[in-house]
C-alpha cells in the first residue's frame, strides 16, 4: 500500500481583493490547491493571472490595501497553522525561518547599501542567534554551497559589483540560510541566460534533495517546468484552471488556456510563420495549423548591397584598477575587436551569456558608451560623439529596451512620450499632425488612439513594450536595436510581440539587431545569428546553418541546450 503524500501547504478558498464597492477588483478568486511535502510544485500563467499575489499572501507580504479571505494551512511536524490568521508579529517568526522566498529581481530585493555577505549573515544573527563571527563562517559556507566563485571576495562586495546570476545565488543562500521547510521561488531565472538558468535549476534541485525542501516555483518559462516540476498548477485570470502532473498537462491539456501556453512557444519548424497567440485558443480554434499563417517572403538579403550598419574593429574598455591619483593602471575589454554588417531589412540576432558584452556593444553603437577604438557607420556615414552628429544619427537608429516601464517617463502620457522625439527633431509639422502620427503608431502596434492620454502605469507589461516599439518607430529609423525586449514577458505576450516585430519589419522596412539569451526566439526571428563570448564574436552564420551545424564549441553548447 502506497504511503499517502503529506502536504506542506494547503490553500483553501483563497481570494484577494483590492478596493471596495464600485472600484473593487478580485485578482485571485476562490482558489484551492495542495503543495505536497518535499515536492517541486510549479505555478504557470500569464502576467496578471495571480501567481505572485498568491505567493505573497502565503507570507503576508501583500500591500496594506489588499484583503485576503480563505485559509492557508501550513503543516509542521506537530501542528497545522492558518497563516492568514497570524498577527504581524507572529508571521515574522515564519518568514525566513520556516518559509523563505527568492524574489524575481535580486537587484531590487538586495539592499544596495550592504555587502552581500552582511545581508546573509544578518539572517543568521536574527533567526539563529549566532555571533557575528559564526554567522560570517556560516555565510561563507553557504556561498560555497550555492557555487559562488571566491566566496570571501563575494562576501565583501555590494550587489551592483556582481553579475545577475551571482545576485540570484546570493538570494538563494539567504533563502536557505535558516533551513526553511518551504521555499517560494518567484521567477528565479527570468532574464538570465540559458547556461545560468541551467546552473540555478541544478542548484535548486540539489538543495531540495539535500534539505528535503518543498519548493513552490513560479514561472512563465514552460520548458523549465517540464524539467523540474512534480506538480503543475495553471492559473488564468485569478483562478486555477488545471492542476496535475506536468507530463499529463503538457501531453494532453484540457483547458484552452493550457493548450495556448504550450503552443505559443516558438518551434524550429515554424520559422517564418505567425506564432499562435492566446486569442486563437480562447476562441476555441480546433485546428492549430489553420491559425498559423506564413508571412509573405521578403526580398532575399543581398550581401553586395551597402549595409545599413557597419561596425569595424569596435573595442570598448573599462577601467579595472585605478590608483589614488585617478590614473588607470589596468583595463578590461568588454567588447574586443568586433566587426559585422547589418543589411537592409535584415534581422541580425546576437546571443551569448550574461556579461559577454552584448548590451555594451548595443550602447556603444548608440554612442551611450564611448568606444575605445573602432568605427560605427550608419548608411555609410560615421557616427561620432559630436552632439550635432549624434542627434542626426539618432533619427536613423533607435532602441527598444528590456524593461519598458523603466524606459518610459511615468510623468508623461503615452501621447507625449510618442510626440516628444518628433518635436525634438522637428518632424511632422505642427502639434495636430504629430498627434495624428502618434495615433497611427499606436494602431500599428495593436493599440487604440484613445489610449494616448493614459500613463505608463495604466498599461500591462506587453502593452508598454508595444508603446516602446511605437516610440522607436516614431522617427522612421532605418535600424532598430531590440535589447532583450521579450525576456521578461510571458509566452503569450512574447508571441504577440514577435509577430508584431515581423509584421512591422515588412511594413516599415527597417533592419534590426535582436539581442536575447533565448536561442529559440532568436532563431525564429533572425536571418543571421552572431554568437558572442567574452567580448568577441566567435561565430556568425545564417540562422538555419548555425542551428544545424554550429562550428565553435561554445555555439555547440548553446545549441545543445536549446535542443534539449
Amino acid at each position: 500500500m502506497q504511503k499517502p503524500i503529506q502536504p506542506i501547504l494547503e490553500i483553501s478558498n483563497l481570494s484577494i481583493t483590492f478596493g471596495n464597492d464600485d472600484r473593487k477588483s478580485v485578482p485571485v478568486q476562490s482558489i484551492h490547491c495542495t503543495i505536497p511535502k518535499g515536492s517541486i510544485s510549479a505555478i504557470v500563467g500569464e502576467s496578471g493571472s495571480g501567481k505572485t499575489l498568491t505567493a505573497l499572501s502565503i507570507m503576508q507580504l501583500l500591500p496594506k490595501q489588499a484583503r485576503c479571505t480563505g485559509s492557508i494551512w501550513f503543516h509542521e511536524k506537530d501542528q497545522v497553522t492558518d497563516l492568514l490568521s497570524l498577527t504581524p508579529q507572529q508571521i515574522r517568526s515564519y518568514r525566513g525561518r520556516k518559509i523563505a522566498m527568492i524574489f524575481q529581481e535580486p537587484m531590487n530585493a538586495l539592499n544596495p547599501m550592504m555587502t552581500c555577505g552582511r545581508q546573509v549573515a544578518e539572517m543568521l544573527i536574527l533567526h539563529k542567534k549566532m555571533s557575528a563571527k559564526k554567522a560570517k563562517a556560516a555565510t561563507l559556507k553557504l556561498f560555497e554551497e550555492v557555487e559562488l566563485p571566491d566566496p570571501s571576495a563575494i562576501y565583501k562586495r555590494y550587489p551592483n559589483q556582481i553579475s545577475g546570476g551571482q545576485q540570484q545565488r546570493v538570494m538563494i543562500a539567504m533563502a536557505i540560510s535558516c533551513n526553511p521547510e518551504l521555499l517560494i521561488a518567484d521567477e528565479p531565472t527570468t532574464a538570465l541566460d540559458i547556461q545560468v538558468q541551467e546552473s540555478i535549476l541544478r542548484l535548486l534541485i540539489g538543495l531540495r534533495e539535500k534539505y528535503q525542501l518543498s519548493i513552490l516555483f513560479i514561472t512563465h518559462d514552460l520548458e523549465l517546468v517540464a524539467q523540474i516540476a512534480d506538480q503543475l498548477i495553471v492559473m488564468y485570470k485569478g483562478t486555477i484552471v488545471e492542476c496535475g502532473q506536468p507530463k499529463d498537462i503538457i501531453s494532453n491539456p484540457q483547458h484552452p488556456y493550457s493548450k495556448a501556453l504550450w503552443q505559443c512557444l516558438p518551434k524550429a519548424t515554424w520559422k517564418g510563420k505567425r506564432l499562435p497567440v492566446l486569442s486563437d485558443f480562447m476562441k476555441d480554434v480546433e485546428n492549430l495549423e489553420s491559425s498559423v499563417s506564413i508571412f509573405e517572403p521578403l526580398q532575399p538579403i543581398a550581401i553586395n548591397e551597402s549595409p545599413i550598419l557597419s561596425v569595424q574593429s569596435l573595442t570598448v574598455e573599462f577601467p579595472q584598477k585605478i590608483n589614488f591619483w585617478g590614473k588607470i593602471l589596468s583595463t578590461s575589454k568588454a567588447v574586443d575587436e568586433v566587426s559585422f554588417n547589418v543589411y537592409p531589412q535584415e534581422i541580425l540576432g546576437l546571443v551569448g551569456e550574461s556579461g559577454c558584452g552584448k548590451t555594451t556593444l548595443s550602447r556603444a553603437i548608440l554612442q551611450l558608451i564611448q568606444p575605445t577604438s573602432g568605427k560605427i557607420l550608419i548608411n555609410g556615414r560615421e557616427v561620432s560623439s559630436n552632439s550635432k552628429s549624434s542627434l542626426e544619427r539618432s533619427k536613423e537608429i533607435q532602441i527598444v529596451f528590456q524593461n519598458p516601464f523603466g524606459s518610459l517617463n511615468p510623468r508623461l502620457s503615452i501621447g507625449e512620450a510618442l510626440t516628444e522625439p518628433m518635436l525634438v527633431h522637428g518632424l511632422w509639422g505642427n502639434k495636430r499632425q504629430r498627434k495624428e502620427k502618434a495615433a497611427h503608431l499606436l494602431e500599428q502596434v495593436g493599440l487604440t488612439p484613445d489610449q494616448l492620454r493614459r500613463y505608463p502605469h495604466q498599461f500591462s507589461g506587453g502593452q508598454r513594450q508595444r508603446i516602446c516599439i511605437a516610440r522607436a518607430l516614431a522617427l522612421e529609423p532605418s535600424f532598430i536595436i531590440f535589447d532583450e525586449s521579450v525576456a521578461a514577458l510571458d509566452v503569450s505576450i512574447q508571441a504577440q510581440i514577435l509577430n508584431l516585430i515581423m509584421e512591422l519589419r515588412q511594413h516599415n522596412r527597417f533592419a534590426a539587431l535582436f539581442i536575447s539569451h533565448n536561442l529559440k526566439v532568436v532563431y525564429h526571428l533572425s536571418d543571421r545569428i552572431m554568437v558572442m563570448q567574452s567580448g568577441k564574436i566567435v561565430e556568425s552564420n545564417t540562422a538555419e546553418a548555425l542551428y544545424r551545424d554550429p562550428v565553435h564549441p561554445y555555439s555547440r553548447a548553446l545549441i545543445s541546450l536549446m535542443q534539449a
